[in-house]
């Protein structure tokens, strides 16, 4: 098999993680050119299994941290132009090709590690840091991969949306990851709102909770409106994507507002209908719009 083969079936492997996995961010991924569009996907399929070794049932938390160490040893090679398998291949690629600063692989895996070492946060400081390295981080590679203007603001935007999208995940999540005995509503928020941990664990609703829930959702919606600042920094196309995340995002944020309880029972979403439609939608202001 020549290079070019090789490397177009490590393409094909993370578009087909990214299609089982990505979910929310699948449907914008869409709408991009097609070298940006495989770009994104290496760097999301990069995300998604250095996040699977923290999630493993099995391996206790020392096993896990020597599976991140051998992970960051494989990007290392990556970076020094060794992949070692299709997704590292692909990445490799797409770093050298669109100049992606190798040190925001790094700062991921250093989050995706605050989830061995951390299932509680007391405030939101120390929360906002864990929301940087695993989301923020994702949203400065892929701003190097769309082009972007005005570096120092069009960083500080997509390290806010990040925020945002991580805010609203994390209210999302709530039933999971106490499932897996993690909280990260910050300690300190949960006591202001008389919603101890115990409460929390018992899956208590009620005022408190609503209270708690409803300062979370202002948070995220002030970090959206900064993060959206960034789109008239972007290309037209790229752009496009981003509006399509956040609309999806945005939504599963205000279905929250409306109903904080449901967190309690599941995880709230939209269906694949409504996101292709937001993705459609886009797509014809991308087409029409200068």
């Amino acid at each position: 098999m020549s290079a070019a083969a090789d490397l177009a079936s490590a393409y094909a492997y993370c578009a087909a993680l990214t299609r089982r996995q990505a979910g929310n961010f699948y449907y914008g991924f869409l709408l991009l050119p097609p070298d940006q569009r495989r770009a994104i996907y290496a760097a999301y399929a990069f995300a998604r299994l250095c996040d699977d070794i923290v999630d493993l049932e099995g391996p206790g938390l020392e096993e896990k941290a020597a599976l991140l160490a051998d992970f960051r040893g494989k990007l290392n090679r990556c970076l020094e132009g060794r992949p070692e398998g299709p997704v590292f291949d692909a990445l490799c690629h797409a770093v050298q090709s669109f100049r992606i600063p190798g040190h925001y692989f790094h700062q991921l895996i250093d989050g995706v590690e605050m989830d061995l070492r951390l299932r509680r946060y007391r405030n939101f400081q120390e929360l906002r840091q864990y929301c940087y390295s695993v989301a923020s981080v994702v949203g400065l590679i892929c701003i190097e991969i769309f082009g972007y203007q005005d570096g120092a603001l069009a960083r500080e935007y997509a390290a806010d949306l990040g925020i945002a999208f991580q805010l609203t995940n994390i209210l999302r999540d709530i039933q999971e990851d106490l499932d897996r005995g993690r909280i990260y509503l910050p300690l300190e928020e949960m006591a202001l709102f008389g919603c101890p941990e115990e409460s929390l664990l018992r899956r208590e609703t009620g005022e408190p909770f609503r209270r708690l829930v409803s300062f979370q959702v202002e948070r995220a919606r002030a970090f959206y409106r900064r993060g959206l600042l960034l789109l008239p920094l972007l290309p037209r196309r790229p752009r496009a994507c981003v509006s399509v995340m956040t609309s999806i995002y945005r939504r599963i944020l205000e279905r929250i507002a409306r109903e904080p309880e449901a967190v309690l029972r599941g995880r709230v979403g939209l269906s694949a209908g409504h996101k292709l439609a937001l993705a459609g939608r886009e797509l014809i202001r991308s087409v029409v719009l200068p």
